[in-house]
C-alpha cells in the first residue's frame, strides 16, 4: 500500500510530544511522504500550547524538506453535546481539525452517551477526521458513527499508534469491526501515524496490516491519493 501521506503528528508544542515542526517534516520526507499534518493538540490538557501557537500558524512555510505541510489541530470533544476544545472561527483558519475523545478531558459515559458525542462533533464546523475512534474504553455504536460519517462526509482514522499503545483497548478488533461498516456504507478512512516522535511519523505499518487483515478496499484510503486529500479538505471548509 503506497501510502502518500500523514494526516496525524504532533510536536513538543504538544508537551507529552518530543519532536519539532522541523524533524517531523525530515522525518516525512525521508520516509518519501509528499504531505505531513502537524495537528498539535488544541485541548484542555494542561500540556497543550497557547492559543497563540495556532493563531500563527501563518508565518510557517507550506514546504519543508519537499514536503507538503498542512497546521492543524487535534481538538478535544469536551462534552456529550459534541462540543469541542476550538472555537468556530479558529477552526475555519486551521487546514485540518481532528477530533478526537480523550477520557483524560472527558471520562468516557455509556455507550449511547459516546456514540452521541461522536456524531454531534462530526456535525461541527471544520471537523474532517474523528480520531481514534478504537478503544474498547470508550464504547461507541460503530454502525451509528460510520452512518454519520457517510452523511457528513468526515473520515474516520485507522491509528497506527493505537495497535501498540495499552491503554487502548480491542483497538485492532473494534477498528476491523468500523472498517466492515465503512466498506459496507462506502465510507472513506484516513491513516495517521499519530507521532509524538519524529521517527513514527509516516510509521503505518501496523495500520497496513489491520487493513491487509480486513481486506479494505484501498479506493477508501484516502491516503493513497495526495490530490485527492486536498479535494476533500477544500470540501470541509
Amino acid at each position: 500500500m503506497n501510502i502518500r501521506l500523514d494526516t496525524h503528528s504532533h510536536t513538543l508544542a504538544s508537551e507529552h510530544a518530543y519532536s519539532t515542526i522541523l524533524e517531523n517534516a525530515k522525518s516525512a520526507a525521508e520516509r518519501g511522504l509528499d504531505l505531513l499534518a502537524i495537528t498539535d493538540h488544541a485541548s484542555q490538557m494542561s500540556d497543550a500550547p497557547h492559543i497563540a501557537h495556532f493563531v500563527n500558524y501563518g508565518i510557517l512555510d507550506k514546504t519543508l524538506y519537499g514536503v507538503e505541510m498542512l497546521y492543524g489541530a487535534e481538538i478535544d470533544i469536551i462534552d456529550f453535546d459534541g462540543n469541542v476544545s476550538m472555537e468556530p472561527g479558529l477552526r475555519r483558519k486551521m487546514d485540518l481539525c481532528i477530533a478526537s475523545f480523550h477520557a483524560i478531558i472527558l471520562a468516557a459515559g455509556s455507550r449511547k452517551e459516546n456514540t452521541r458525542a461522536y456524531l454531534q462533533a462530526m456535525q461541527q464546523e471544520g471537523v474532517a477526521i474523528i480520531g481514534h475512534p478504537d478503544d474498547s474504553n470508550i464504547p461507541v455504536d460503530y454502525e451509528a458513527l460510520v452512518r454519520e460519517a457517510k452523511q457528513t462526509g468526515v473520515l474516520l482514522e485507522v491509528n497506527n499508534a493505537s495497535f501498540k499503545h495499552r491503554y487502548r483497548q480491542d483497538a485492532a478488533e473494534n477498528t476491523k469491526t468500523m472498517l466492515a461498516l465503512c466498506e459496507q456504507y462506502g465510507v472513506s478512512t484516513s491513516i495517521g501515524s499519530d507521532a509524538h516522535f519524529a521517527p513514527a511519523v509516516g510509521e503505518f505499518g501496523l495500520a497496513v496490516a489491520v487493513l491487509e487483515e480486513a481486506r479494505f478496499p484501498k479506493e477508501l484510503v484516502i491516503n493513497l491519493d495526495v490530490g485527492r486529500f486536498r479535494e476533500f479538505i477544500a470540501k470541509r471548509k
